[in-house]
């Protein structure tokens, strides 16, 4: 995923490692080879539109929603038609206080009468205070979780890894992110919670404890579930 800086300097763009530590208490309880976190591109403010999340700073919040309430007072002033009208003049309210579009709660026909336009704020964004521009490895690991990402594990032999999907994906689409044959040939995934996985002290320990659960393709991911796909090859 890609993530934009707005107002933000003391970041570099480019990739970035989320270090959750709950990769690193997984990594102490499974043996493998190498550990692999999660991983973003943070990019400039000239890429903003194609972003899946902004990260900006509590300063830098303004200008940020002003790029939306000039788009929004310039069409308010022109021959907007009634339903169109009704929703700008909500989205002006929202950005005067400082909520971006995407946490205005626009229903669906509310989308389908401004759908002609994009607006730079309908996407998550997130809004770090200057202590935690100090702390770039937290902020990232909150600004990942507040886009509406999860991450999933895989652990033990080559690699102990945390994978990055959107919130709501099923298994069977979490599958493709690791090999796209895993999801051609799902059968089953074996989930593990974290906090079992945890408790039982790695993946041996919970499996002796009867702590697996065998879920089909239209289970919904949980956030750090430890899975192990099982598919045709």
């Amino acid at each position: 995923m890609k993530i934009c800086l707005f107002g933000i300097t003391g970041i570099p763009t480019g990739n970035h490692n989320i270090k959750d530590a709950r990769l690193d208490q997984a990594d102490k309880l499974v043996e493998a080879q190498k550990k692999s976190y999660a991983q973003v591109v943070l990019a400039e403010e000239k890429e903003l539109a194609v972003c899946d999340a902004i990260l900006t700073s509590r300063a830098a919040l303004s200008d940020l929603l002003m790029k939306d309430l000039d788009f929004v007072e310039t069409r308010l002033g022109r021959d907007a038609g009634e339903a169109e009208r009704k929703v700008l003049q909500k989205m002006a309210e929202g950005l005067v206080s400082e909520t971006p579009v995407a946490k205005l709660g626009l229903t669906a026909e509310d989308l389908t009468a401004i759908s002609a336009h994009s607006f730079v704020t309908n996407r998550p964004v997130v809004v770090a205070d200057e202590a935690e521009l100090t702390a770039p490895d937290a902020l990232l690991v909150r600004a990942l979780a507040e886009s509406g990402y999860i991450c999933f594990l895989t652990v033990g032999g080559k690699e102990n890894r945390a994978w990055p999907i959107r919130a709501g994906m099923t298994a069977w689409e979490a599958a493709g992110t690791v090999h796209t044959d895993m999801q051609k040939g799902f059968i089953r995934a074996e989930i593990i919670s974290f906090a079992d996985f945890a408790a039982a002290g790695g993946e041996t320990q919970a499996k002796r404890a009867g702590k697996v659960r065998l879920e089909l393709k239209s289970y919904v991911m949980q956030d750090y579930d430890v899975v192990n796909f099982r598919f045709n090859k």
